[in-house]
């Protein structure tokens, strides 16, 4: 392999202390799935450590096994001697993309994800779906139980779509309803503007509420976790370049995002450019303020609602909030401090629901087993709602009730609250 070519390789020491304990079989989702050991983080590991010396070929195989890696990070978190098998599948998908670069990715996270314009452009057709009462009159005539398994579960995913994107609507300051005390900075997702803007609205409008002046930059990137998905880290340091700059022209305590994968990756710019010399204070300054929706509000004077929202309702964890960045303590006793909230606990609510961004696209098949399982344990608990923080999670989610004909909503947990604002309002 040609790696006097390649401009980044995994460090050895990230890859030579596995001791094969195997403990990262018990909680990795496609070990699960498939009981093969390629299909392991152990298994990856040993193949990444085979590459990097020389004796295997950077094969299309086993490049293809490092992008069957869900990035769910449990390996990373049990692993007792500190490998992160996630971590380096991702760094390999880097190494395979710099011994062969693949032109079309360069398009679509260098050109369409990394321009807002360009993005709502591209998916200006879902909305003209949604809006002009297309997908009322496929679902009313059943013409999607015609389409082929796989595309039927990819329209399923759709949320309803906004009529415009968020970031055309939202004002630039949004300003505290009561006492100015917090002056933050909002990341507006790319799936958060244009898939679940009712979501971010109310995020908005919960802040606002709660002391808070909200500065939304319209100019913001994608953060980069698709782009560090497919092995494109140069267009990640890009991304990271661009979004750190337009947030420090405002004097922010803190910059909030409601989405748990842009929250993970926001929170790594500190570390992908720390040996850069003119970026590394910029990015780790960046990166310390960043907090999520539920984090931040429960760590302020947060307004508990009188109002009511009476539902049986569960949560599933994000893997990049609970495991990147240790938040799932929050989103619970966010959802708890509303009256009227039965909250019930999801067996297994941190596993991952096989999302991982594309998953349903590029593997099909193992997105719907390890999403068949989170259905199983969606209905012991007999809940109306089941919350989750991530747009990735909740489409996956959609999905999946669709497929098991269930009657029960997702929704961020963000707007629970804000439900209950409105009615403690229409009762004043």
């Amino acid at each position: 392999m040609p790696f006097d070519k390649i401009i980044k390789i995994p460090n050895e020491n990230v890859y030579l202390n596995c001791i094969r304990c195997g403990l990262c079989l018990a909680v990795c989702p496609t070990y699960r799935e498939y009981k093969n050991e390629t299909d392991s983080p152990r298994g990856r590991v040993a193949l990444a450590r085979k590459s990097l010396e020389d004796e295997l070929i950077l094969s299309p195989n086993l490049v293809e096994q490092m992008y069957s890696c869900l990035d769910c990070l449990a390996c990373n978190d049990i692993c007792p001697v500190g490998i992160k098998p996630a971590d380096i599948a991702m760094e390999m998908r880097h190494v395979a993309e710099q011994v062969k670069p693949t032109g079309w990715k360069n398009t679509l996270f260098g050109k369409v994800i990394a321009n807002p314009d360009h993005l709502e452009l591209v998916t200006w057709p879902l909305r003209v779906y949604e809006n002009l009462g297309l997908r009322w009159l496929v679902h009313k005539l059943r013409i999607n139980k015609l389409f082929p398994e796989q595309l039927r579960d990819l329209e399923s995913m759709l949320p309803k779509q906004p009529k415009k994107p968020l970031r055309k609507a939202l004002p630039l300051i949004s300003h505290s309803t009561n006492e100015s005390k917090y002056r933050v900075g909002f990341f507006l997702g790319c799936a958060q503007s244009l898939m679940f803007s009712e979501e971010s609205a109310a995020t908005v409008r919960v802040l606002n509420r709660n002391g808070c002046t909200v500065i939304t930059p319209k100019e913001t990137v994608c953060c980069g976790m698709p782009a560090a998905g497919y092995g494109r880290q140069d267009l990640v340091i890009e991304h990271a370049k661009v979004n750190i700059e337009i947030f420090e022209r405002e004097e922010l305590d803190v910059i909030v995002t409601d989405c748990a994968t842009c929250g993970s990756k926001l929170r790594e710019y500190g570390d992908i450019l720390e040996n850069d010399p003119v970026w590394s204070e910029k990015a780790r300054n960046f990166s310390n303020k960043i907090h999520d929706i539920s984090e931040f509000l429960m760590a302020i004077p947060l307004e508990k609602p009188s109002g009511k929202f009476d539902a049986r309702i569960t949560y599933h964890d994000p893997c990049h909030l609970r495991r990147a960045q240790n938040v799932w303590k929050e989103p619970r006793a966010l959802m708890q401090m509303i009256d009227g909230v039965e909250y019930v606990e999801m067996p297994e609510a941190d596993w991952c629901c096989g999302s991982a961004g594309s998953q349903l696209i590029t593997h099909y098949e193992t997105s719907t087993h390890v999403l068949d399982r989170k259905m199983e344990n969606l209905k012991s608990t007999g809940a109306e709602i089941i919350a989750s923080g991530c747009p990735g999670c909740q489409m996956q989610l959609m999905t999946g009730i669709q497929r098991e004909g269930l009657n029960i909503k997702v929704m961020h947990p963000i707007q629970l609250l804000d439900q209950a604002y409105k009615s403690q309002d229409k009762e004043e």
